[in-house]
């Protein structure tokens, strides 16, 4: 087994994620789909990138009916991914790249089709019989309770073999498992050690508030209007978004589950765990919940960044609700993933401003305190892919086009080299098509060019690592009377000042007299100045300095 790289226990406070989506990263042998040992072929790029860590998306055994987050063995790879073999391989030089690997847990539900569920739905005496959430019909046959699944429809789909409905966040196919069951609390965790022991370095928990239900089955009350909550849920669209969702998710009994998984992670040192934590308006208040106290979750990231609001007082909000709700807790921020729309595409205005809009949100996403994850292709300024209907793969998305789109417009497959077929992620055609935008954005293009999006990830995740106030330092925002974000970092002596105008047009901001810079730190790209204590910043600008103590 692979040795996990040798650290300080606390690695992941402040460290850069980097999210594969090993589907669409490298395809190694010809069908189209990416594998893992594409993925292995392509982590000295990753290296080359500053990260610490790289977050795998499922590729675990599964029939792939939700692109593997519905998993039907958790101890073994999918064949279109490869084998545990090739699993050791990646991870074996990972590590030596001095590069931590994160997989991701889908422990809320599983496939149908795994074991666990066939034995359960067989009848209502067998051994696993409780391993999942079943339930009796009404007198008049309809559902348990008005609960809703997320991909549309009831939360109840009805197997007539038990005669009893069985619960599903998701797809009918990915029954939830449940956790009320001390036996599959440890046949879940024995699925967690054994990657443990095959050398792991951490968890990223796909919907981790999920996991327990109410035992009483009670119907969610509709949501009351608020601006704050309406769209953190689900889009619109989506009638899942109406209900103020108190009893299918978000349980009390979640968080002596989460201290056992703490638990069974602190037997093994170093390793770590963030959670995906999706509960509309009370994520911060989960967050804090399942970060507090150093015996549960590590850290936990929210979608508070992953809407299309990219402005000063957005991002100021966002970060000091956190500051105010989680005082011992974590946070990961990312402005894109698998599941959203890519923050190019939601942050600009005019197609000409992309390259300047990728340079300033990392440099603004690096300046935050907190770890931060990056999502694939992102590096390179990739814009969401625009797809035909017949194209498209995502469930979600074909059940609710053409108003919602889906998740498959952020998973195409990941550009390498401009001018081979299919942009060198594979010899055949690929399971999702390759924009022509994204083959001239290639990453064999960028490096040619010296002030590209992907110099600039490098040059800003270095200048992160270099200062340790930006891994973990303290922030501490400053009050002007513009729509500027400015604040400062600070740790070991170390004090820095930035100030991010995310308009498009030009502002200035004069500092309080106790804010004195007396170096100027240049940002590549950038061309904010200071004089006098006033820092004037161009459009869409940048500014960062060092203060006297």
């Amino acid at each position: 087994m692979a040795s996990p790289v040798k650290s300080d226990p606390d690695w992941w406070r402040g460290a850069v994620i980097y999210q594969v989506y090993p589907r669409s990263f490298q395809d190694t042998t010809g069908d189209g789909l990416g594998d893992l040992n594409g993925i292995t072929q392509r982590l000295s790029y990753i290296a080359g990138l500053g990260v610490d860590a790289i977050w795998l998306s499922p590729f675990f055994t599964s029939p792939m009916a939700d692109m593997g987050y519905d998993v039907s063995d958790y101890c073994d790879v999918d064949p279109m991914f490869g084998t545990l073999k090739d699993f050791d391989a990646l991870l074996k030089k990972a590590h030596d790249l001095g590069l931590k690997v994160i997989i991701d847990q889908v422990i809320s539900h599983t496939s149908d089709q795994h074991p666990w569920f066939k034995e359960s739905r067989s009848s209502r005496t067998n051994d696993r019989a409780d391993w999942y959430v079943w339930a009796d019909p009404k007198p008049d046959g309809t559902a348990p309770n008005n609960w809703l699944s997320i991909f549309g429809g009831p939360a109840w789909e009805w197997d007539g073999v038990r005669k009893q409905y069985y619960m599903h966040n998701f797809l009918g196919s990915q029954p939830d498992l449940n956790f009320h069951n001390p036996d599959v609390q440890d046949a879940l965790l024995d699925t967690v050690r054994f990657w443990l022991e095959r050398g792991v370095d951490g968890f990223r928990l796909d919907t981790v508030n999920f996991y327990f239900h109410d035992k009483e089955l009670r119907d969610n009350p509709p949501l009351v209007h608020d601006e704050e909550a309406i769209g953190l849920d689900a889009p619109d669209v989506n009638p899942y978004g109406m209900q103020n969702h108190l009893h299918d998710k978000t349980q009390p009994e979640n968080v002596g589950f989460l201290q056992r998984f703490r638990a069974l992670l602190d037997e093994f040192g170093d390793r770590a765990s963030v959670g995906e934590v999706g509960d509309g308006a009370r994520s911060l208040k989960t967050v804090a919940a399942y970060t507090s106290g150093g015996d549960k979750l590590h850290m936990c990231y929210t979608f508070d960044l992953l809407g299309p609001d990219f402005t000063a007082t957005h991002i100021r909000r966002c970060v000091t609700a956190f500051q105010d709700a989680v005082t011992d807790g974590w946070v990961c921020w990312a402005f894109s993933n698998h599941d959203v729309t890519r923050h190019i595409s939601r942050f600009i205005e005019k197609d000409d401003e992309r390259e300047r809009v990728a340079k300033l949100a990392i440099t603004v996403l690096s300046a935050l305190r907190g770890s931060i994850c990056l999502y694939q292709g992102e590096e390179l300024s990739l814009p969401e892919a625009e797809l035909a209907f017949e194209d498209l793969r995502d469930p979600y998305g074909i059940r609710f086009w053409p108003s919602f789109k889906g998740r498959d417009g952020c998973r195409t497959p990941m550009p390498w080299e401009v001018k081979s077929a299919n942009a060198g992620f594979s010899k055949s055609k690929p399971w999702l098509p390759v924009p022509e935008i994204h083959k001239v954005l290639a990453a064999d293009a960028q490096e040619k060019v010296e002030d590209s999006v992907l110099a600039h990830y490098r040059q800003t995740l270095a200048f992160r690592k270099e200062r340790p106030a930006l891994r973990d330092g303290s922030m501490r925002f400053i009050e002007t009377n513009q729509d500027i974000l400015a604040f400062t970092r600070e740790k070991d002596g170390e004090r820095l000042l930035f100030v991010f105008n995310l308009r498009r047009g030009p502002q200035s901001v004069q500092l309080p007299k106790d804010v004195k810079v007396v170096e100027l730190l240049p940002m590549p790209g950038f061309e904010a100045r200071v004089d006098d204590g006033e820092v004037a910043l161009d459009a869409l600008d940048a500014f960062c300095g060092k203060l006297s103590l």
